[in-house]
């Protein structure tokens, strides 16, 4: 495994944007920002005093990322569903978004009992130049369930033959969610699953890649970045959270 670069920084995501990171110096950004749905990490609630607060700020982050990205780079944007269609048309005039992905996931608890329970979250997968972008298929292909599984033949072919083994994920994937007690869980109440960041990261980056996380939370970005081989910058504002980081860079 070849040594890899993995810096924290403890301080505001805008702030530090702003200040800290080189302009069109990164190859990857994942960011997973607070969904202004009044979840409480540790002693602060996620909550703006109203959504055009909330909307602007995140113009302004967004913004932020986009200067930093190579002219090759890519970015993965998530956000609650009630935001993520202002976030899109947002995004849409000022990178090429190449996918509009569904997380999917099962619950334990109840979700709703009068409207229908919000069982996924939305992802854009972006990237700075549509003909020029990383995207390593091979790194993520999955199992053909239809096809291949049930032994057709596909007679389109000139010599018939049987469907592939293997595919391209679609838009819409199935990972569970981080819960308490499972071995990855860190105290906090989004941390996203590690299968989740080893698809992106394989995707739309390579080894020796700089990947960047705005609101690291967890860090779970830099600690799969570092299992891969590639070099990260994790930003996050909260104290507990950080430590949380430097515990997993260094386990």
């Amino acid at each position: 495994m070849q040594e890899t670069n993995h810096q924290i920084i403890k301080g505001d995501a805008i702030a530090v944007l702003t200040n800290e990171i080189v302009d069109k110096s990164i190859d990857l950004i994942f960011a997973d920002p607070p969904y202004n749905i009044g979840k409480t990490f540790n002693s602060t609630k996620d909550k703006w005093k109203s959504q055009e607060d909330y909307l602007s700020w995140c113009y302004e982050w967004i913004e932020l990322c986009i200067k930093k990205l190579k002219p090759n780079g890519s970015f993965y944007l998530m956000a609650a569903t009630q935001y993520m269609p202002y976030l899109d048309i947002f995004i849409r005039n000022r990178i090429h978004i190449l996918s509009r992905i569904v997380w999917s996931y099962d619950s334990s608890g109840v979700q709703a009992k009068k409207h229908y329970g919000s069982m996924f979250e939305p992802i854009l997968y972006c990237v700075m130049d549509k003909n020029a972008y990383t995207f390593n298929a091979k790194d993520i292909m999955v199992d053909a369930k239809t096809g291949s599984k049930r032994k057709l033949i596909d007679y389109r072919k000139k010599i018939p033959r049987i469907y592939n083994s293997e595919k391209v994920p679609g838009n819409v994937w199935n990972f569970s969610r981080v819960r308490f007690k499972m071995k990855e869980y860190y105290d906090h109440p989004t941390q996203k699953p590690v299968e989740l960041l080893k698809r992106i990261i394989k995707a739309s980056s390579n080894q020796g890649d700089l990947i960047l996380d705005p609101f690291s939370g967890t860090f779970t970005t830099s600690f799969v970045a570092k299992s891969l081989n590639r070099n990260s910058i994790g930003i996050e504002i909260d104290n507990k959270y950080v430590d949380i980081g430097k515990i997993r860079l260094n386990s």
